[in-house]
Formats: structure tokens, sequence, C-alpha cells
């Protein structure tokens, strides 16, 4: 049965609140793995009571019809997907939680991933890097438990994934209302929150009131191009983080990891991350709402180069069928070409804006249907003219479905 107070589409905590897995606050504090969005933020999904049990599903699809321009653009039409529950209760002197995520992009994406100008990292085919386009995810992207025990607005917690998500970034860029709502990647993802797919994580933190101190050993290497399968798990690679919510529509979080060998083709290559980032969660008069983020990544690869990648993006709801959504990047990248290039390994400056509009044209009970469109326009440095173009315009066309 559904929670009463508890449609994910804008919760009412009041009668029967569900406090996260990780402490004694709202759940709505909770995002990707460990990561903390906004308190004031929404959830978009179902809440069910089971005897014992709480548990909440969401999930959404997009079909995109995608068309890259300049000379290295292409066209496809493929669809991303995820489908996600959790399920929590009472255990000893603590809180047991368990959460999934499963996608069927290895079938729906496929290995080769879909054309998305400037995008870097990983591979399909285990000997060539993907380069303008962007990677499925995997069957499995979390399959994790927790365990907190809570005292006042205190808590203790450990949190395990095979796979999982360690302390390291911002929440997953689907995971964020200021992101998701845009049907590609970004082209900061390996410089934020890559790791949000880590086959072998276990984190422990402590949460005091709005601050919370974790620190993470997790497998280093990225998923490899078999993305139906669970790899082998390793601890190979740590990290720290601290995140602060100074009230209910801020977050706040900066952390560190050192991870080991993240790319299958460059194994002898570790990597510094530093991130830091800020969300705000705001409303628009009586039906709006938005949210915005502004992220900051680097990388120093162990041989290789110090990469910085920003991102800046926002969405902005109305009448929960008008959506509004924009993002700017700008990121540091060498891996745009392969050798004998010439240019193989050396650092150019890209980036991309993007804005776009999706219109829930259809909406019963906990299901949603909109569409929308999007356009980009990459930014590339004089010196990429002659393989990119001069200012490449990318379209996107799409459906979207949604558990809510």
């Amino acid at each position: 049965m559904n929670m009463p107070g508890m449609n994910m589409s804008g919760m009412d905590m009041g009668e029967m609140p569900m406090t996260g897995m990780y402490g004694p606050y709202a759940m709505t504090r909770e995002a990707s793995g460990t990561a903390w969005q906004p308190e004031a933020a929404r959830h978009e999904g179902v809440h069910v009571m089971r005897g014992a049990w709480m548990a909440m599903f969401h999930g959404s699809a997009d079909l995109v019809y995608d068309n890259q321009g300049g000379d290295r653009g292409d066209e496809r039409i493929f669809a991303d997907n995820m489908v996600m529950g959790m399920a929590q209760r009472a255990l000893g002197p603590g809180s047991l939680g368990l959460r999934s995520m499963l996608s069927l992009e290895p079938a729906t994406v496929g290995k080769g991933g879909y054309p998305l100008l400037l995008q870097t990292g990983e591979t399909a085919n285990g000997r060539t890097p993907l380069i303008d386009r962007q990677h499925p995810h995997d069957l499995f992207m979390e399959l994790a438990g927790t365990y907190n025990v809570s005292s006042g607005n205190r808590s203790l917690f450990i949190y395990g994934g095979l796979p999982g998500e360690p302390a390291l970034g911002p929440p997953a860029f689907m995971h964020r209302f200021s992101g998701l709502n845009v049907p590609v990647a970004p082209i900061t993802h390996h410089w934020l929150d890559s790791t949000h797919i880590t086959f072998g994580v276990l984190t422990a933190g402590a949460v005091v009131d709005r601050i919370k101190v974790e620190a993470s050993v997790f497998r280093g290497r990225e998923p490899d191009q078999d993305r139906w399968n669970i790899e082998t798990p390793k601890l190979d690679s740590h990290s720290f983080r601290v995140s602060v919510n100074p009230t209910d529509h801020w977050a706040l979080q900066a952390s560190y990891g050192r991870i080991h060998s993240p790319e299958q083709l460059e194994p002898e290559v570790n990597q510094d991350r530093t991130t830091a980032s800020a969300i705000y969660d705001g409303t628009l008069g009586d039906t709006g709402r938005w949210e915005g983020t502004l992220a900051w990544g680097r990388n120093r690869n162990r041989p290789g180069h110090l990469l910085d990648a920003i991102t800046a993006e926002a969405a902005a709801q109305f009448a929960d069928r008008h959506t509004f959504f924009a993002r700017a990047e700008r990121v540091e990248k060498d891996e745009f070409f392969l050798q004998p290039d010439l240019r193989a390994g050396q650092v150019f400056e890209v980036g991309e804006l993007t804005a776009g509009y999706r219109y829930d044209f259809w909406r019963r009970d906990h299901l949603g249907l909109g569409i929308g469109a999007a356009g980009t326009l990459s930014q590339i440095p004089r010196t990429l003219h002659d393989t990119y173009g001069d200012s490449p315009a990318s379209a996107l066309l799409f459906v979207h479905v949604a558990l809510h």
C-alpha cells in the first residue's frame, strides 16, 4: 500500500516520516550512494510499507534521437534508463538499509555508447578508447547494504556495495534534479562522479546534525566493456568527503580520492581526484521549484597532466508539467587523439552549453510521460577547428517516462 502523505512528487513527511539510511534526518537529504542533496529537494517515486519494512521505488527512461554536429558528429536513436529500489527497517540498536539500481542500457545503448561530442573515458572493446561517445551504464549499477546507529541528531553508519559508490564527488548526475533532466551525460563526468559504479566499496562515516564526515576504500578501475556482469571486487583506492547542509535548501561537499588505475587501457596511470560542489534547491511561486549545481573537479594523473573541469547546471519546473534546463561546462582533456597523431596526449580546453525544455503531457497515479528537446553548442579551440569544425551544434529530441 502507498504510505499516506508520501507521494514522492512532493513528499509530505509529516504523517509518517521516513528517515535517512545514514542518520536521523529526512530521507529527502539522500541522493546517490552516501552523497547528500538539499533536504528540501524532492524525490520522485513511490513509497510503500510492508510489515517492518519501508521501501521506495523510482525510475525513469528516455527514448532519444541524438544528432551530434560537426565533422566528428554522428546521429543515433538510443534509450537511457534506470530503476532504483530502497528498503529500510529497524534492526537491533540501529537501522538496516538495502539499495539496488539497475539499467538496461547494455541493450538499449550498447557497448559502443551513444554519440556525444567531446566526451571521453572507458572503452567499448577493450582495445580502443571511447572518444566523442558516452559509454552505457552497467546492468548492475548498485547493490548495496547500509547500517546506522543513531542517538539524537548524531549517527554512525557503514555502507558496502558490489557495485556501489564511494564517498567522492557530488551526487551522480542522474540523481540531482539540476542534471537528471538532460538526457545525455555531462562531458565533465570523469572529473566529478564517474566512480558512481564501483565494483567493491566500503564506506564508514559519522553524522552530527547537518555535517557528515566519511571515508571509503574501493576498487579504482572503472567498469570494463562487459556491461552485464559483476566484476571482481578490489579495495585498492581510497577517498574522503566532508558534506555540510547549512540549511534545508543547501548541500555542500568537498572530497578527495586516490584512484588506482582507473582506465583499463592505461593501467599504469593512477589518479588523484579533488572535487567541491554546491547545490541549492528553491521554490518558484506556489507551483514551481528550481535547483542549481556548481561543481569543480581536478584530476591529477600520475604520470600525466593536471586537468580541471567545472560544471554549472540548473533546472526549473512549473506545475509539475513544464521543465526548463541548462548546463554549461568547461574541461581540460588530453584524450581526443590516438597515436600516431602528433596531437595524441596534448591538453585542449573545451566546453559545451546545453539548454532545453520538456513538457509532461500525461500524469496518472505514479507515472508521467513527456516530450522534450535540447540543443548544444560546443566550444572548440582554434587548433581543433580542422577536426571538429568551428562551433559544432547538436540537437536532442526525446520522450521521457518516469515513476513519480
